[in-house]
């Protein structure tokens, strides 16, 4: 899919907007933990080299989770199927895609943890993202993950996504479905299924914005669309559909979180701005 189409308001890369967190306050203890032992970044820089990358990656694209530093969640290591993923990866040479990656924050936080970097890989559309992932872990080189740079509907710059199909293990993809409307979701998730290897307990899980009441809201930076916000109910229809059209079963697990709060830095604190119903959503979908 391409870039989304965005208002003059959005163009203008303003700080203005309810999304943007100005002072990014103190950070969760893993994720200081990463910068100052993986990145070997001193405890008094952390702060500052985080808000100098963050502030770049805006005048890229105003993403929310970029300007809310949502990036710093390391979403993955949230999931209760964290350990397993580690063990998976290590022990099983199993692959790993993280869809969407940004700054590929998730890669570092497993790479960290004792994952082998040549089997975790990501993908995003902007490379932009993927390079300042580098400058903000410092690890140029010595990362030997590869990232797949592009639109993976895109049959001009398919072939790299293409390549892969049917060699993945587990998918990650935090903040990314529900980037888009339920058309576009069901043909998102027909894709992913075909890059998961066709076996049992081939997985994809990951964290988004759901609603209780699921639905088509309007769109936060492209303001022609909508995003289409799930709730459990929806979720597993979506999966039902996109099942009988390539004709696997999965195992569906999804939940909303019981508030508004899915991670430190989406917490609302009064800075943000939610639809009435508003939720994290978490979801893990393996192959049966």
């Amino acid at each position: 899919m391409a870039p989304p189409e965005v208002d003059p308001q959005i163009k203008a890369r303003g700080r203005d907007v309810h999304w943007y967190k100005a002072d990014i306050g103190e950070i969760s203890e893993p994720a200081r933990r990463l910068f100052e032992n993986y990145s070997r970044i001193p405890p008094d820089a952390v702060v500052p080299h985080i808000a100098e990358i963050r502030d770049r990656a805006w005048n890229i694209f105003p993403y929310p989770c970029i300007g809310q530093c949502r990036f710093l969640d390391l979403s993955i290591s949230l999931s209760p199927l964290y350990p397993t993923i580690l063990r998976r990866l290590k022990e099983s040479n199993h692959l790993l895609l993280d869809l969407g990656c940004c700054f590929a924050q998730d890669i570092r936080k497993l790479v960290s943890d004792g994952a082998p970097s040549e089997n975790v890989f990501g993908a995003d559309l902007r490379p932009e993202f993927v390079d300042l992932g580098y400058d903000l872990f410092r690890d140029r080189d010595t990362l030997k993950s590869k990232f797949l740079i592009g639109d993976i509907f895109d049959e001009t710059t398919g072939s790299t996504f293409r390549e892969f199909d049917g060699k993945v293990d587990i998918i990650y993809a935090a903040s990314f479905f529900h980037l888009f409307n339920w058309e576009d979701q069901v043909g998102m998730t027909e894709r992913v299924v075909r890059l998961l290897k066709p076996v049992e307990g081939s997985l994809i899980l990951g964290r988004q914005r759901g609603n209780v009441n699921s639905g088509e809201y309007e769109h936060r930076t492209n303001s022609k669309a909508t995003m289409f916000r799930h709730n459990e109910e929806s979720w597993k229809e979506m999966w039902k559909q996109v099942g009988k059209a390539t004709g696997s079963l999965w195992d569906v697990k999804v939940w909303l979180e019981k508030d508004e709060d899915f991670g430190r830095y989406g917490k609302n604190d009064g800075n943000i701005k939610l639809d009435l119903g508003d939720r994290g959503l978490r979801f893990e979908v393996s192959r049966i």
